[in-house]
């Protein structure tokens, strides 16, 4: 028997500017960088990892630098956008000032199935919406980033609700209900709210339909959504799921952080991750996201790699 997703583990989207992108994260939003690498499987780009005060699974939004790269194009077909928890409603008045005083584009506190949320938007048109943990139970946030920008009790400390927006609605339906076990809990015209293993706001995907607009990947937009599972002998059960369904996948992928799984629903890339071993194992606490951190199959090629990548200066201990 396949184990069951536990919730979100990382979104990752793609960025034009690494050095804008990390500054927006952390002086702005007060997330922490936890880990400055390098795209394993293209290491002339930057990865980096931003995340709760420990780097845990669940609180990982992540950016490919593709400066080179055109504009992406909003529309159907794309995870259109990714949900950021905060504890409280009084967070959502905190960060609204927030905006207003970083001049950050956002369309006022909301409601949206029965929670208070902040849409927003970052320089480049990537869509985030900030969720109110208010009277929230499911799966458990984060630790807030001790020493950031923002005070602890209002600071962003997990993934929300992940969007995903479809013109083959139905279908992609189908394939959350009955290949990830994603339970509908809401369903309204045209949009559905699902839950991943103990729910809430970490656990729980909205999937919306358009049939008349089109998308481009690009700077600006997600590249993949991955979803947690417990450690290695589940992510196993999972590629040996999609060898039974005849789903084409990635097979099993060692990232070094985490073990890692993909295949891809319609247009839609979907990434299956472990927990661990997580974001502590190769630098101190203190230091954490300072350095250009790389897996030991990439370490023998560090030389080569930091001559090919733009410096990127993202020293804060000091």
């Amino acid at each position: 028997m396949t184990e069951e997703l536990i919730g979100i583990h990382h979104v990752t989207a793609m960025t034009d500017n690494a050095m804008r992108n990390y500054a927006f994260f952390t002086d702005v939003l007060g997330m922490r960088l936890v880990k400055k690498t390098v795209n394993q499987d293209d290491i002339q780009t930057y990865h980096t990892f931003f995340a709760d005060d420990m780097g845990s699974p669940g609180t990982d939004m992540t950016f490919f630098d593709f400066p080179n790269n055109p504009k992406g194009i909003r529309g159907t077909n794309s995870i259109s956008r990714t949900g950021l928890r905060v504890p409280n409603d009084a967070a959502l008045d905190y960060y609204l000032e927030r905006f207003k005083e970083f001049n950050v584009k956002n369309e006022g506190i909301q409601e949206l199935f029965g929670k208070k949320v902040l849409p927003f938007e970052e320089a480049d048109g990537q869509r985030y919406q900030l969720f109110s943990d208010e009277h929230n139970k499911g799966v458990a946030p984060g630790k807030p980033w001790k020493n950031g920008p923002v005070p602890e009790e209002k600071a962003i400390y997990g993934l929300g609700p992940v969007e995903i927006t479809v013109s083959y609605f139905e279908e992609f339906k189908e394939a959350l209900t009955e290949i990830y076990g994603m339970v509908p809990i809401i369903e309204e015209e045209d949009v559905t709210l699902f839950s991943i293993g103990e729910g809430g706001n970490g656990g729980q995907v909205i999937l919306r339909k358009d049939e008349t607009s089109q998308s481009g990947q690009g700077y600006g937009e997600v590249h993949h959504v991955s979803f947690r599972v417990k450690d290695h002998k589940a992510i196993k059960q999972w590629e040996a799921k999609y060898n039974e369904l005849g789903l084409g996948h990635s097979g099993y992928v060692d990232r070094f952080y985490f073990e890692a799984l993909y295949t891809r629903i319609g247009h839609i890339l979907i990434e299956i991750s472990t927990d661990g071993p997580g974001f502590m194992g190769d630098e101190p606490y203190e230091t954490l996201g300072e350095g250009l951190s790389l897996t030991p199959f990439l370490e023998e090629k560090r030389d080569y790699i930091e001559s090919q990548i733009r410096p990127f200066d993202t020293t804060r201990s000091n």
